[in-house]
């Protein structure tokens, strides 16, 4: 099988560890061509805390999927998740030397520099910058400034925080698995591109993306992400509730949620018991459906109003800043029985399940088009449309090298006679004028800068 255009997201959370390999069909849709899930050790609310553990659940959910795929694997892309990250908001401005000429990506890139300068808490790192709108002059609500005339270039940012040491374990985890980190993209993101389409993201939309240890938010209006918060509780509480509630072992609640939970106490009558097997030779534990669902439905309120204050904090009750397609909940814990209905009614606000079905192609499994994969897919999408990127620029690259070696040849053939002396040493001076002439490096993301920052800093490590 041709490994060229096969790509793998990693997904690292913190009850599974999912490696998921796919590819770019004819029609534009993700083929996934192998999936590895491994339970998940060493990752508490998706932060490494065992180097060693993680490394064991990497490799092994990395040959299950290459198992099942038939191909190998080098490179992957990973999610970045977890508790320590944090968002704020930020803006910054730029005076321009010479207010006649129009704002350009160098203007830009100065912007954003400075932003990214910005002093954190110790041992904390900016690693998304994004741009919101942008100020010329005073003039407001400009979402495009390239082009325009101006001495002043301001814009508001919203600045994605994490901890450095955090990340650089997740890396090193990559590594020690014996993989090439290919990317890094934010976990929230990640899941938003899997679930959500444009036409929601430009009428305003919050991402809910439920995991074990951690649930991820992310807030999009006018196609633009606004806002963004990690809430340090996930499916695992939910399933410690149950645990302490009925005086059960762990294994049993988390099967008693996935088969007979419900977010919503209502839909059980109160004779409804389910038997529990006793241990080594005890009598089986009887438990209500009715008390299990109200041990879910409280701390499910809980997780919910945890995250409505944050859309909150955004600004969803000004007008300007509604979410007209409302709240889509996805990752595992979308799962639970009659969240949907839970998650509108203390709300207030449409929502639906997101599944990651759409980009896929049309006979993919519907286990992996289930909520809990959207993460994965996000993570395999991003690593396509960066392969693309990629290629692109290699091409661009190639393209103006062939021009100024043409130019080069054409300017070797106009010499005079003392010229041709130069010619003989043809190598060199080739290698000098290409040098001088070799196209410039393309615009790279704070993301990508930083991916390089971690990736210099596990080679010195090394």
């Amino acid at each position: 099988m041709e490994n060229d255009n096969i790509v793998v997201g990693l997904d690292v959370g913190t009850t599974k560890i999912v490696a998921m390999i796919g590819r770019e069909n004819q029609y534009g849709k993700v083929e996934i061509l192998g999936i590895g899930r491994t339970k998940s050790l060493g990752v508490h609310r998706g932060v490494v805390n065992n180097i060693t553990q993680t490394i064991q659940s990497i490799q092994q959910a990395l040959q299950q999927a290459e198992s099942n795929s038939k191909t190998e694997v080098e490179e992957v892309t990973v999610g970045i998740a977890g508790q320590h990250i944090r968002s704020l908001q930020h803006s910054d401005y730029i005076t321009r030397q010479n207010p006649e000429e129009v704002i350009n990506d160098e203007d830009i890139e100065n912007l954003c520099d400075q932003v990214h300068k910005l002093v954190m808490l110790p041992g904390e790192e900016i690693i998304h910058v994004l741009p919101q709108e942008y100020k010329v002059d005073g003039q407001s609500e400009i979402v495009e400034p390239r082009g325009m005339s101006g001495g002043r270039l301001e814009a508001n940012f919203h600045v994605v925080v994490g901890q450095i040491s955090s990340i650089r374990n997740i890396a090193r985890c990559v590594q020690n698995s014996g993989l090439n980190l290919n990317g890094m993209t934010l976990e929230p993101l990640a899941s938003a591109d899997a679930v959500l389409s444009q036409e929601e993201k430009e009428a305003g939309v919050a991402i809910i993306d439920i995991g074990g240890g951690t649930t991820d938010l992310a807030i999009f209006k006018d196609g633009i992400i606004r806002h963004t918060a990690v809430i340090p509780f996930g499916g695992n509480v939910i399933t410690e509730d149950i645990k302490e509630g009925c005086s059960i072992i762990e294994k049993q609640a988390e099967l008693l949620k996935i088969k007979f939970g419900s977010a919503w106490p209502g839909e059980n009558k109160e004779n409804e018991i389910v038997s529990i097997p006793g241990l080594r030779g005890r009598e089986p534990k009887e438990i209500s459906l009715k008390n299990l669902s109200k041990i879910i439905h409280y701390r499910a309120v809980e997780i919910i109003e945890q995250v409505f204050l944050e859309i909150k904090n955004y600004g969803h009750e000004e007008q300007k800043k509604k979410l007209i397609a409302g709240i889509v909940i996805t990752g595992g814990g979308a799962q639970l029985k009659h969240l949907k209905q839970l998650v509108e009614y203390v709300t207030g606000m449409d929502t639906r399940v997101g599944f990651p079905n759409e980009h896929l192609a049309g006979d993919t499994d519907d286990e992996i088009a289930s909520p809990m994969y959207a993460t994965a897919v996000g993570l395999v999408m991003d690593s396509l449309k960066r392969q693309v990127e990629e290629k692109r620029e290699a091409q661009e690259a190639q393209q103006e090298e062939l021009e100024n070696s043409e130019n080069i040849e054409e300017n070797i053939t106009d010499q005079s006679e003392t010229e041709k002396k130069i010619h003989r040493d043809k190598d060199s001076f080739l290698h000098e004028d290409y040098e001088s002439k070799k196209p410039a490096e393309p615009k790279r993301s704070f993301f990508d800068k930083f991916f390089d920052k971690v990736k210099d800093f596990l080679d010195k490590a090394e």
